[in-house]
């Protein structure tokens, strides 16, 4: 290469930039490198959750050395904080004429599997009407749960 062929040098320490077609041609690549590289997540794949939903939540128990999955079946009367790592869902249920809240976070490890079992179609985004009167139950619908 002759003197005016070489390329100037960059005293900056800075990186020589490339053309359009070099950078656009890299990006794909790159991308799918980083999304074969990505673990997978542990936690099963929510079901669209909405208020006024019965749902069966299986969550892993352990008890002493020995764990087993505990199936807890109720209707979602509020979901707080997004859908995020910190969103929860609160379910209500019936168990001998008591009334039994439980609150689940959405994300969590311990909850093994989420299976819909009715929808009611409700106005509020809180149920919480629901814990005075369970006279006053939302209209459901039953929804096929695929079996």
């Amino acid at each position: 290469m002759s003197p005016e062929e070489k390329p100037a040098k960059n005293t900056e320490g800075e990186k020589p930039q490339s053309s359009a077609k070099e950078s656009s041609k890299e990006t794909p690549k790159s991308e799918a490198k980083d999304k074969a590289e990505t673990p997978k997540s542990t936690t099963p794949a929510l079901p669209d959750l909405k208020p006024g939903m019965t749902i069966r939540v299986h969550q892993k128990v352990t008890e002493g050395d020995k764990e087993r999955v505990q199936v807890f079946e109720g209707m979602i009367i509020a979901l707080k904080h997004g859908r995020g790592v910190n969103g929860t869902m609160t379910l209500r249920r019936m168990a001998s004429g008591i009334g039994v809240e439980r609150i689940y976070p959405l994300h969590s490890p311990l909850i093994v599997k989420i299976d819909v079992v009715k929808k009611a179609r409700v106005r509020r985004s809180k149920l919480y009407y629901l814990r005075d009167s369970q006279a006053r139950s939302p209209k459901e619908t039953i929804v096929s749960t695929g079996k």
